[in-house]
């Protein structure tokens, strides 16, 4: 016959068993701290990479861009007016329009509204450009057909990677 032997808990064992139990939780949250660090890290190269990898490819040669010639290029201007704080990845200027240009590494449908809001921050935070034609383009790494249709419909360039050349699909747009 087995018999089962019970230990009576004392309330120093409990509190010891809490503390590790405790100790063990410090220890797993630092443990996240640097794994949330270390995943935001790797998101933020995967975006550098993509705005480098865009930026350089309007800058050799693809100027010509929303059915217009651009003469100057600029990457990560930001804007600081009150309630309209942005940041704009690739600018396009000529005299008479502007390209702002959105990347993402990977993007969704989130992004569309947030690439339609620019045109409005740019122009609350760079009224020397105000009778300039803003176009609006979102350029990504990865497009799947429901955010490419969601861009067509709102008269947003489609700018993509295809193998070792940048597909732009600018048919569609929308003077902003």
């Amino acid at each position: 016959m087995n018999t089962l032997q019970y230990q009576t808990a004392t309330p120093e064992s409990v509190w010891a068993i809490l503390q590790e139990v405790g100790r063990k939780q410090d220890e797993n949250a630092l443990q996240m701290k640097e794994l949330q660090k270390m995943m935001g890290s790797w998101g933020n190269n995967f975006g550098k990479f993509a705005e480098e990898y865009f930026f350089n490819s309007f800058e050799s040669g693809q100027k010509n861009f929303f059915g217009e010639n651009f003469d100057e290029i600029e990457k990560n201007i930001k804007g600081f007016k009150k309630g309209f704080k942005d940041e704009y990845d690739i600018l396009l200027i000529n005299g008479k329009s502007i390209g702002i240009v959105e990347v993402k590494f990977r993007s969704n449908e989130n992004d569309v509204p947030k690439v339609l809001r620019k045109a409005e921050t740019f122009r609350a935070n760079f009224p020397e450009y105000k009778k300039h034609q803003i176009y609006l383009g979102l350029a990504t790494m990865s497009f799947y057909p429901e955010l490419e249709q969601e861009c067509i419909n709102e008269g947003i360039a489609v700018i993509k990677q295809v193998g070792d050349n940048v597909v732009i699909n600018d048919k569609h747009l929308k003077v902003f």
